[in-house]
């Protein structure tokens, strides 16, 4: 089965060295981490909390052969592979599925600003023409935040009708769970074979209750064997006091810039400050907010220490 499997998957962070390049094995070791004692059943590298449309196309290109090399199993791994340009797109994802990942995840072409949904629409049919192979499994991603271009219902629909499986699913991440709903109704969910993932672990049970998949996360990068306990506790107190918990977790990370908080904390607990490097034009946390957010994790009981 070519399908990613569902649940818990963070969107990973990306290590990059001192020339702005991505530290390829820092990188696959750290998703490693991620799929063991960070709680994940996935990953998602080279999406928005990997600072991905920051990452040199050579980068992003040589990735996939990288985790490929270090065996990772090809259902726990969906690669970012949107860009603006149609063709940049269809080179990453061919690159994907050479290496034998056939999960990506595809934001719309976002430099022009609202495009008609025939315009998205053609995009996303040209990818799929032009990458030809029947085992793709494209995620939409509707970011309209950042992308400014949002995905419609409709559109949606009328993509899964057009290819099939081939669009086998959606990250959700305007942060709006009405709007997780309205894909979900829209297409079937998971009962119709498609897997929508919001994108905040404290929408997990009340997605999971309406045909959702899991959650795709940028705090998971520190909070995932959190999310993994709620989403494996039994329904009752259990499960109440771990969903308490996670979302407590998310609403410490929803007070910094993400990304930057998600790296420090992987410096403090690798003791490994090359973590801190991020790809202009975002920077790392400040003196001050780095206090504050030890402190916040410490209110937590979360551990940040580097590893014995």
């Amino acid at each position: 089965m070519s399908k990613a499997r569902q649940g818990i998957y963070a969107a990973a962070i990306t290590p990059f060295q001192e020339d702005g390049s991505v530290d390829q094995a820092k990188l696959v070791a750290y998703c490693r981490h991620l799929l063991t004692e960070g709680g994940c059943d996935g990953v998602a590298p080279t999406g928005t909390t990997g600072e991905g449309t920051s990452v040199a196309m050579t980068d992003r290109l040589a990735l996939p052969a990288a985790f490929a090399e270090a065996g990772f199993a090809p259902d726990q791994v969906i690669f970012g592979t949107g860009a603006p340009s149609a063709q940049d797109c269809v080179a990453l994802t061919r690159a994907a599925c050479e290496a034998g990942f056939v999960n990506v995840l595809v934001l719309p072409p976002y430099y022009y600003k609202s495009p008609s949904d025939d315009g998205v629409f053609a995009y996303y049919a040209n990818l799929v023409d032009k990458v030809g192979r029947d085992d793709l499994r494209i995620y939409l991603y509707h970011f309209p935040q950042m992308s400014a271009v949002p995905l419609s219902t409709a559109l949606v629909t009328r993509l899964r009708e057009a290819f099939g499986p081939v669009i086998a699913g959606l990250k959700d991440s305007s942060g709006d769970f009405a709007q997780s709903r309205a894909f979900v109704e829209a297409t079937g969910g998971v009962a119709a074979g498609f897997d929508v993932y919001p994108s905040s672990e404290a929408f997990l049970w009340d997605g999971l209750d309406i045909g959702t998949a899991g959650i795709i996360s940028g705090s998971t990068n520190l909070f995932g064997a959190l999310a993994q306990k709620a989403r494996r506790a039994p329904a009752g107190p259990a499960r109440d006091a771990a969903m308490q918990a996670v979302s407590a977790a998310r609403g410490v990370a929803s007070k910094y810039p993400l990304m930057a908080a998600m790296k420090t904390a992987t410096a403090w607990r690798t003791g490994d400050d090359g973590w801190l490097r991020m790809a202009p034009p975002l920077v790392p946390l400040s003196a001050e907010m780095k206090a504050a957010f030890r402190a916040d994790l410490d209110a937590l009981n979360v551990t940040a220490d580097p590893v014995s």
